[in-house]
């Protein structure tokens, strides 16, 4: 396997670890994450004055010269595949998409390929410089498969730690587009009755849980109280739709990012998203509220009835504060036209 050296000099006031100093000393241009530095200093590929340094808490000395040596980066085993993408914004170190609903982000294996990932390995092709030792993108967080929406993917090892890092502190800003059944509202006596709802100014609801996989179904994730991971989503209604309003347009925005958050969420506060097949979205609708075409349009959704719409984060290399939006997908559009229509 051939490779790169990297020189790093310890400069003044170094941290007292070795992990920590080579983190803060070595050259940007090296695109070496934190994570990526521990990686190989635990493969013995750190070296001072010929000694070999696998302990990430030795201690450095200011005018040190520590050499790295990096691999080049390997061809992953994913394969890629010429598959249109919706590309918002691209630079060096990263790309934002706007994901169709029906692609799945990652390999599985259930879905070896025509994922978000296939598609960006044929699409960044030699711009990917290598995300953990291999040439391919780096996910830092994912939508179910059919959500659409908004998706920032790190091009380089240090747009992937740094956008991470954001991500793993909620500075991220994501804002969904939700249709759910019911319209919350804070004068409802019943979700004032539902453990872990609470309100604040502005109309906005508040869910605070903790969210873990489903008892008997894997594939699922449920609300619990005890284990689990912190969850808090807030929404606020948008649009109602019916008379009295059988269907809400929401606009959710997550403090934690966890798997399903938003449709368990909403399912929990008993409000549903529309055509949610996991998580009771398939209600029937209610033809004297609605009328006749959107409830039937309604009942066609057959996919839950989400979208990530805003994205804002700070670029990981260049620090310069970024925000994209990206407007409704068709089938969301044209169903909201049929539910806003004038019944007969």
């Amino acid at each position: 396997m051939s490779s790169t050296s990297v020189l790093v000099e310890i400069g003044a006031n170094p941290p007292n670890r070795l992990d920590k100093a080579l983190a803060r000393d070595v050259p940007e241009a090296a695109n070496l994450s934190r994570s990526r530095l521990a990686k190989l200093i635990a493969e013995g590929a750190v070296v001072r004055a010929g000694e070999v340094l696998t302990d990430a808490k030795a201690k450095v000395a200011e005018g040190e010269v520590i050499e790295i040596t990096v691999p080049v980066a390997e061809d992953t085993h994913m394969l890629p595949e010429a598959i249109a993408l919706d590309v918002v914004w691209e630079d060096h170190d990263l790309i934002v998409v706007n994901k169709p609903a029906g692609m799945v982000v990652h390999p599985a294996p259930g879905t070896p390929s025509g994922t978000l990932v296939n598609a960006l390995l044929h699409h960044c092709g030699d711009d990917l410089s290598g995300v953990g030792g291999e040439k391919r993108p780096g996910i830092v967080h994912r939508i179910d498969k059919d959500t659409s929406g908004l998706l920032v993917v790190a091009k380089t090892d240090a747009a992937h730690h740094g956008l991470a890092a954001q991500f793993e502190k909620h500075t991220v800003e994501r804002h969904y587009r939700a249709l759910v059944y019911g319209m919350p509202d804070l004068a409802d006596p019943r979700l004032k009755g539902v453990r872990g709802v609470s309100f604040e100014q502005g109309g906005i609801v508040k869910i605070t849980t903790q969210l873990a996989r489903h008892k008997t179904d894997r594939q699922k994730q449920a609300v619990t109280w005890s284990g689990g991971r912190h969850a808090i989503t807030r929404a606020r209604v948008v649009e109602t739709f019916g008379h009295p309003p059988s269907v809400s347009l929401l606009d959710c925005w997550l403090e934690t990012g966890r798997t399903h958050q938003i449709r368990v969420h909403m399912a929990h506060a008993g409000h549903g998203l529309v055509g949610d097949p996991v998580y009771g979205g398939r209600r029937k609708p209610s033809e004297s509220a609605l009328g006749a075409e959107a409830a039937k349009a309604l009942w066609g959704f057959e996919r839950q009835a989400l979208h990530a719409a805003t994205l804002g984060f700070e670029h990981p290399v260049t620090k310069e504060q970024l925000r994209f939006e990206a407007r409704l997908p068709d089938d969301m559009a044209g169903l909201i036209e049929v539910l806003g229509a004038k019944p007969d």
